[in-house]
C-alpha cells in the first residue's frame, strides 16, 4: 500500500476543546440517571474514551460492533453486526457514541435494532457528521464536527486498518 498524502483538518487540540464542551453538555443531560454508554467499534474507541471521562455521571460501558465499509472508503450500504451487547439496555439511558456519521445508514440501523431493547432513551453523540453524505435519516442528538464530504483518518478512523492512532484528523488527499 502506497503512503496516503493526508491534510489535516482537526487538529488535536480543537478536538480535545470539542470534546470537553460536549462532556459537559451530556452531563447536564444524563447527570443522575442510570447510564449505558455504548462505543460503535472500531473507529470510534478514541472518540468514546476521550469523552466519557469528560461525562461527569455514573455510567456502565459496552461496546457494539458494526461494520460498513469492508476496507473499503466509502460505505458499502450494508450493515453487519460484528459484535453485540452483553447486558440490557431496558430501562436505561442509552448514550451512543459515533466516530463519523456520513450516509446515516449505519446509525439508521443502530437506532432501529436497539429500540426493540426498550431503553429509557437514546441520545446520540458523533464527533464527525458529513451532511453532504446522507442517504437515509437518522437522529443525531450532538456534533463534535460538522465536515465535507471528503474520507478521512485519524483519531481512531482508519483506512484499511491504518492511520487509526493518529492524534488528529486527517483528509485523505490521493485516494483513488
Amino acid at each position: 500500500m502506497d503512503k496516503l498524502r493526508l491534510k489535516t483538518i482537526l487538529t488535536e487540540k480543537a478536538i480535545q476543546k470539542r470534546i470537553a464542551e460536549m462532556g459537559a453538555t451530556l452531563t447536564d443531560k444524563l447527570k443522575g440517571k442510570q447510564v449505558v454508554a455504548i462505543c460503535i467499534l472500531k473507529g470510534s474507541f478514541v472518540f468514546f474514551s476521550d469523552l466519557i471521562r469528560s461525562i461527569e455521571c455514573d455510567m456502565v460501558c459496552e461496546f457494539m460492533g458494526l461494520s460498513s465499509y469492508q476496507n473499503q472508503s466509502s460505505s458499502s450500504g450494508e450493515v453487519k453486526l460484528t459484535l453485540d451487547l452483553n447486558s440490557t439496555i431496558e430501562g436505561k439511558h442509552v448514550l451512543l457514541v459515533e466516530d463519523i456519521i456520513d450516509t446515516g445508514i449505519t446509525m439508521n440501523y443502530l437506532q432501529k435494532i436497539l429500540e426493540p431493547r426498550k431503553p429509557a432513551g437514546v441520545i446520540t453523540a458523533t464527533l464527525l457528521h458529513k451532511p453532504d453524505a446522507k442517504k437515509v435519516d437518522c437522529h443525531i442528538d450532538l456534533v463534535g464536527f460538522k465536515i465535507p464530504n471528503e474520507f478521512v483518518v485519524g483519531y481512531g478512523m482508519d483506512y484499511q486498518n491504518r492511520y487509526r492512532h493518529l492524534p488528529y484528523i486527517a483528509q485523505v488527499e490521493n485516494l483513488n
